[in-house]
């Protein structure tokens, strides 16, 4: 690894899997992956703090997640998944326990979608949490106008996750850039073998979507492991620290660098 990561640096996206547990119809279910596994991950890469992100696996059963959680302390933030309609005081449960977003997930296995987003974030905002999107981006043009009126901030996950290539002068591409232009739009830079087809190492088809985003928004960026690369068979995984590698290329500052893993997610996440 070539990358020294600076102090408090923040892995913005990841999920925990207790193997015990069956998966929802069509989910991804990796197998057991826990704290101990996540904090060698940490100490390897020189991460501080972490934001568990609720696996579609277990649709609205938050309990694998704020277990690892409790498990972390402080250094970890949560994104939940919960029904319209939840009780305000499980609403409040959640929120001291650390989560401050939901996720909203269109693609397949996902149980949130955008016909219930805007009665959902009207009933989650008043408690400081922001959406937290995952979507194929090919389809921000359809959906900008909806998300444009969200209140405060949202954050989209995988720089966009294009499902087919986009050029950084693209309808498609266009579309995220309006959304971090409104100032409200968080982007995560992160798992890019999911949608790659160019492939590793450099990823570079979506690799120079990302230096656009850097250039663009440098204050709103983010960066994620995606550990334990939930959609991908274990053989094909990517090394860690590779991903974490790909900021040399897509930042090269070291003054970015740090807003993208320390400063941006502090402010975003509460830190």
């Amino acid at each position: 690894m070539k990358l020294k990561a600076p102090k408090g640096a923040t892995d913005t996206h990841m999920h925990f899997y207790d193997g015990a547990l069956s998966a929802a119809p069509g989910t991804p279910n990796p197998g057991h992956f826990t704290v101990p596994m996540y904090r060698e991950l940490q100490q390897r890469l020189g991460l501080e703090r972490v934001v568990v992100v609720q696996p579609n696996a277990y649709r609205d059963d938050n309990r694998v997640t704020l277990e690892a959680m409790k498990a972390i302390g402080k250094s970890a933030k949560g994104v939940a998944v919960v029904k319209p309609g939840t009780p305000q005081a499980e609403l409040e449960r959640l929120t001291k326990a650390g989560i401050c977003a939901v996720r909203i997930m269109t693609l397949h296995g996902g149980m949130l979608g955008f016909d219930v987003m805007d009665a959902l974030m009207a009933q989650v905002h008043p408690f400081g949490w922001h959406a937290n999107i995952q979507l194929d981006g090919r389809e921000l043009p359809k959906f900008e106008a909806q998300i444009k009126r969200l209140p405060g901030k949202f954050v989209i996950d995988h720089t966009g996750k294009f499902l087919e290539p986009v050029s950084p002068n693209s309808r498609e591409f266009r579309s995220l850039l309006n959304l971090v232009g409104t100032g409200r739009c968080w982007v995560k830079l992160s798992a890019p073998y999911e949608t790659s087809k160019t492939g590793a190492p450099k990823y570079e088809d979506v690799s120079r979507l990302a230096r656009a985003l850097v250039k663009q928004a440098p204050e709103r960026m983010l960066w994620a492991s995606n550990w334990p690369h939930p959609s991908v068979p274990k053989e094909k995984r990517p090394s860690d620290e590779d991903l974490l590698d790909l900021l040399l290329d897509w930042a090269p500052d070291e003054k970015l660098r740090k807003k993208i893993l320390v400063d941006n997610p502090a402010e975003l996440y509460g830190y």
